[in-house]
Formats: structure tokens, sequence, C-alpha cells
């Protein structure tokens, strides 16, 4: 009888005893998943949106969630059929039986964790500066260790601080949607200014905003690669995905309304710390305490991106593709320390050598063809397995638009 990757006991062979621990619940992983969503982007990219879209911005926003949630729900369903670290590998694997092929892929997930997590290092010394004149190599160094000792103390403990840190991030949206709250009086007549209209150039505009904006929603598909660290992964993996997408969005749809009733989007667009302009014209008070929230959603992103990457190659060494040294996991904090370690190492280097714009254009390209291939992969799935008898299914359109969206936006960018 074949035991359900979900379901596998702690012993896993003689030559490895120990293995990851199931403590992740719903709620936990709903958590880690806005951690790693609704990060520091939010904070800075709703100027450059509404710098693109103008008072459309939040139609933009609403494009992006859509296009996002195409993949989005591809994620959910093969979690649900193959909840395994190393997921988008493992995903390839099953529908193309290459291993290279797979092996390929899940390196691109790390490399893109660590990619992002390095640019995340180099975004916190930038808001470090603001109260504090430390050096960029020093700073640097000392924030990736502090995350790497957090993601190898324990997935339960390193996902709690997650959350907590999540928490306060949200609480910072909550705060400037309260201070510009009042301003959602005059959305009816401001309707029709935001409204692009039927014009092809308007519409050009929007699309454009979306594109920008499609890079806030990425995240969800990291909660795939702990699904060995999730009780009753098949079922809660699918659910907190879902979870995840809606609330994010509308947490953006609200700060998007509420930006562009605020402050005159030539204003928001110029300012550096956007939100921190509309909770400042709407409260009366000092939003420096904002500065702040964000250096929390920076830590929050960077430990969510090695936790994420650390797993990846756990589960490529646990499936043979890579040494099995990578797949050790240890007897007491129930982590792959050895392959923490080498993310941790990985970070350090880029983030010391790359600079932060360049780091986040690379994050976004490789993020986009891992998208393109698992939606790919799910469609093959489908062709050739049909429907699973039971549990997460959805319409084979949906990872086919995935697929087609996230395809013609590598292309964009890239020609970009």
């Amino acid at each position: 009888m074949t035991v359900p990757a979900d379901k596998k006991t702690d012993v896993k062979n003689t030559d490895s005893p120990a293995t990851l621990k199931r403590s992740l619940s719903l709620p936990m992983l709903v958590l880690y998943g806005l951690g790693t969503t609704i990060g520091a982007g939010i904070y800075a990219l709703i100027g450059e949106v509404a710098g693109v879209a103008g008072m459309a911005s939040p139609f933009s926003f609403l494009i992006a969630a859509l296009i996002a949630g195409f993949t989005a729900f591809s994620f959910a369903e093969l979690s649900a059929r193959f909840p395994r670290s190393a997921g988008e590998a493992h995903y390839v694997q099953q529908a193309t039986g290459l291993s290279a092929l797979s092996t390929t892929i899940g390196l691109m997930v790390v490399f893109a964790g660590a990619v992002s997590s390095a640019a995340i290092s180099n975004a916190f010394v930038g808001y470090l500066h603001e109260f504090f004149d430390l050096p960029r190599a020093a700073a640097i160094v000392a924030i990736v260790l502090a995350i790497g000792l957090l993601a190898a103390w324990g997935i339960a403990q390193s996902v709690i601080v997650a959350g907590i840190l999540t928490v306060v991030e949200i609480g910072g949206l909550a705060l400037v949607i309260w201070a510009g709250g009042d301003n959602l009086v005059d959305l009816p007549e401001a309707l029709p200014e935001m409204w692009p209209g039927v014009g092809a150039v308007a519409w050009s505009s929007v699309l454009a905003g979306a594109i920008l904006a499609f890079y806030a929603f990425i995240g969800f598909e990291d909660m795939v690669n702990v699904a060995e660290e999730t009780r009753d992964a098949s079922r809660t993996l699918p659910l907190a995905i879902i979870i995840t997408l809606i609330v994010t969005t509308l947490f953006y749809m609200a700060i998007s309304l509420v930006s562009v009733l605020s402050v005159p989007v030539s204003e928001l667009a110029a300012h550096e710390a956007p939100l921190a302009l509309v909770y400042e014209r709407g409260s009366g008070g000092s939003a420096q305490f904002l500065s702040l929230i964000g250096i929390v959603a920076i830590l929050n992103g960077a430990l969510v991106q090695v936790i994420m990457a650390s797993r990846v190659l756990y589960g490529l060494s646990d499936q043979g593709q890579l040494p099995a040294f990578l797949g050790r996991v240890n007897a007491t904090t129930r982590t792959p320390l050895i392959a923490t370690a080498v993310v941790v190492g990985a970070v350090l280097i880029l983030a010391l050598w790359f600079r932060l714009a360049g780091l986040a254009e690379a994050t976004s390209s490789i993020t986009l063809a891992i998208f393109t291939i698992v939606n790919a992969a799910l469609v093959r799935i489908r062709l050739r397995d049909g429907k699973p008898a039971e549990g997460v299914c959805y319409p084979l359109i949906i990872p086919i638009l995935g697929f087609v969206l996230s395809l013609a936006f590598l292309i964009v960018g890239l020609l970009g």
C-alpha cells in the first residue's frame, strides 16, 4: 500500500531518521502566505502604479489579481495532487518524467528565492539608513545571518515570528485605510474619472499599471514548498492559497481606492513613501512609524524566502535529484540545516555584490518563467490523467489562461 505524501510518518529511512515536522495549521499557513505576498512592495508600489495608470489604478490592481488568480488556482490544484516539498519541480517531474528539467525548475525556484531575499536585504539597508548610519556590507551580513538563524530554529517558531510580523504589516495597511477611509464617500462622484472608458490608449495605461501591480501578488507560490510541514496538506494548502489571494486582493483594492481618493495621483507617484503620505493627509499626524513597519515587512519577506528556498533544496535531495547531504534534517530543530546554510550563503553573496533594481527585475522574470512552466505542467497532467477521483479540481481553462498570461507578461517584461 502506498502512503500518501502528506500522511508519511516521521521515520523516512534508516539513513535519515529525522524528518520535517508537520506543525503548520491553516491559520499559520495563511499568515505565512500573507507574509510573503503582502510585503514591502505595496508600501512603494502604489505610487509606481499611480504614475502609470493614474486614477484608474484600482482597475490595474483588479486586473493583476485576476491574472495572478489563474496561476494561484493552478498551484492550489497541484498542491492537492502532489503535496511535496520542492513543489514546482515535483509538478514538472510528474508532468514530463524528465528529471533534468525538474531539477532545473527546482533550482530556478531556489535561485529566485535567494535573489528575492538579497533584493529585500538591500531594501532593508535603505530603510535602516532612515534611522541609523551603518555600513551597507555590515548591515547586510547582520540581517542575513539573523534571518538564517531564525529559519534554522524551527518551522513552527519561524512561521510564528513571520505571522507576528505579518500582523504588523497588515496593521500598517489597515491604519492607512482608516486614515483615508473618509474619502471613500467621494467614490461615486470620482468613478467617472476613474473609469478608463473605451479608448485603447487609456486601457493600455491600465494594463501597464497591471503589469506593475502583478508583482505585488507574487508570493503565494512559495506556500507549496512547506507542504511536508503542513497538517493534512492536500486539503489545507489549496484552501490557504485561495484565502491568501482573496485577502491580498481585498487589501490592495482598498489601499488603491483610498490612495487615489486621498492624494492627487501626481503627488502619489512622486513621493518616495506614498502610503505614508496618504496616512499623513488623512490623519494629520506623523507617519514615521510606517517606515518602521516597512522594515518589518522587509524582514518578514526575507525570512519567508529563505525558508522556502531551503525546503526546495531539501525536497530535491529527498527525491534523489541533488546530493543527499542537502536533505539531512537536524534531529533537534527538525529543519534542513545544511540546505538553510547554503541558501543563506547564496543570499549573502548576491546581496553584497548586486543592487536592488537588478535583483528585483531578475526575481520577476524567473518567477514568471516558473509560472508559465507550472501552468503548462498542469495542462499536460489534466489532458493525460483527467480529473482526479477526489480532491481539488478546477476547469481546464484556468491553467490554460494562466499559461498564456504568464508567458505574455514574461515576454513583455523581457522586451521592456
